[in-house]
Formats: structure tokens, sequence, C-alpha cells
């Protein structure tokens, strides 16, 4: 069962607009359960830390559906962190087109949003939204596990 994704509330915050008919699948939500492969794309471990104990006993995302996964072939999702470097660029592209469609992208603290306390740096390619599209940004640096757990929950529903 597909149902949209809502962009409402602090933490899922509305991604840029794109064309119509650009990307049909971004609209849709995992119903019940999803599969999360994380990309670092650069960033500076904090948000990488929270991702763990958002996973963790204290947090446990898995009890809401959402499950982390070691391959994007087996992924539904994937949960991007850090401004992308242009070492980054293409991996993460790859790795975006690795997943099977529908695809979602979340974008993981201020850094992947607008390359946060990074921006203008010579060794960035830009924010997570100029390499690949992103569906579902989650604010902080680092955000809260509660925020991240929050994030995930949108996507599978629960």
């Amino acid at each position: 069962m597909w149902r949209k994704i809502r962009r409402t509330g602090r933490v899922a915050e509305p991604a840029p607009e794109r064309p119509a008919g650009d990307r049909p699948e971004a609209a849709v939500t995992l119903g019940g359960s999803v599969q999360v492969r994380h990309v670092d794309a650069g960033s500076c471990n904090g948000c990488e830390v929270e991702i763990g104990s958002a996973f963790g006993p204290v947090y446990d995302a898995e009890r809401y559906g959402a499950r982390l996964v070691a391959s994007p072939r087996h992924a539904d999702a994937l949960l991007v962190t850090g401004p992308v470097t242009r070492n980054m660029a293409e991996p993460l592209r790859r790795t975006y087109d690795a997943v099977p469609g529908p695809k979602v992208v979340v974008a993981v603290g201020d850094c992947a949003r607008d390359c946060g306390a990074f921006a203008g740096a010579y060794g960035l390619a830009g924010p997570v939204s100029e390499v690949v599209p992103v569906d579902v940004e989650i604010a902080g640096c680092p955000p809260r596990p509660e925020a991240i757990v929050e994030g995930l929950r949108k996507l599978t529903g629960r």
C-alpha cells in the first residue's frame, strides 16, 4: 500500500520543487516497513552517532518498521548525511541508481540540507538535493535521535 508523504511538522520539511513528472515515485511512502541504506557523503560523523542512537536499544527505530541494510539493492530509502564532497558525488549518484524504485531519499542534518558549517568550502559539490532528489529533510546539527526516528516514522506510516 502506497501513501503520499506528508511534509509537515518541524522534522520533515518540504524538499525543493521539481519539474512535474520528474520523479513520480517521489510522492510515495513505504507502508509498514522501510529498508534503509545509510550513505555518508562527507559528514563530520556527528549525524552517524545520532543515527546509531536512533537504531540502538533506547530509541529503537526498528520497532517502527525501519531497518538498516548493507546493500542499496535491498533498500527502499537512502539516509544521506553530510554535505556531498566532490569525491562522493558520483558514488552517491550510483548508490541512488542502485536502489530499486520506488525510492525515497532522506537528508539528515543541516549539512545534508544546505552544507551547514561547511557552506562555501572548495571541496564540496553541494547539498544532497543538488546531487540526487531529496524527499524528506531532517533538521539539526546533529539532529536528535527522536527527530531521526520521527522522520523514519513518516516513511513507514507508523
